[in-house]
């Protein structure tokens, strides 16, 4: 098991990995230690990745609000779940090398890997919020801003892939998840088409035509999401 708080030399390494240089020297080592140590719980990451995640929401959604004039509510809502996921959030904590720093006890042995993905974010959260508690928002956003402009405005960035796209929306708004049900096969054997119909509870249906199963579920998606407004239609642009 790694000591329960910092050397010196690691809290210098890691702030100037930060780009932020603590006044308050505990909330750093609470931010990088896990549950497992055995500390009080007033001594781990639990109670700080609970603030972070709403600290990094709110400057998230500031970015997208900003950085995407145009996009409407539903548009705006995929791309923030998309960055403020355990994915995201751990890809910040490996560029970062934070497996180096977080504290853990001895039944907590790998962090790298997609088995510790959700500790890595963890972390990533909680320092968010150590960085707001010793700095303020400002100490924060800097943080975020560095870290997340670049996701933000990738150009796939509301376009991962259409059915989970859909799935997203569907549960938020209604609870649901999308049906999909083949409608027809033409073609010959070498050349197909499937006819593919997505149905969501509350909204009209879509169609989608394709040479696989797949492609045309892909191409119904992306149809539903674009007359629901959730994308803009393909070729439409937008002020950045």
């Amino acid at each position: 098991m790694k000591s329960k708080t910092l050397s010196a030399e690691e809290r210098e390494r890691l702030e100037a990995t930060l780009g932020y240089a603590f006044s308050e020297k505990q909330w750093l080592d609470r931010a990088l230690t896990h549950a497992s140590t055995g500390l009080a719980k007033g001594a781990n990451y639990e109670r700080l990745e609970f603030l972070g995640d709403r600290v990094l929401g709110l400057c998230v959604a500031e970015l997208l609000f900003t950085t995407f004039r145009n996009a409407p509510e539903g548009e705006l809502s995929v791309r923030l779940n998309q960055l403020v996921s355990a994915e995201s959030c751990a890809s910040v904590a490996d560029e970062l090398e934070l497996h180096r720093f977080i504290r853990t006890g001895a039944d907590v042995k790998k962090l790298t890997g997609k088995r510790m993905m959700n500790v890595r974010a963890d972390v990533v959260e909680s320092l968010i919020a150590a960085l707001y508690l010793d700095g303020g928002l400002e100490a924060a956003r800097t943080f975020i801003l560095k870290h997340w402009e670049g996701r933000a405005i990738r150009a796939d960035g509301a376009r991962r892939d259409a059915k989970t796209e859909l799935q997203e929306w569907a549960h938020a708004k209604f609870g649901l998840t999308p049906s999909y049900r083949i409608d027809e096969r033409t073609g010959p054997d070498h050349d197909p088409r499937f006819t593919v119909t997505v149905e969501v509870k509350g909204v009209a249906p879509e169609t989608g035509i394709d040479r696989s199963k797949r492609a045309a579920e892909q191409v119904a998606a992306t149809r539903m999401l674009e007359r629901e407004g959730i994308w803009q239609k393909s070729g439409d642009q937008q002020d950045a």
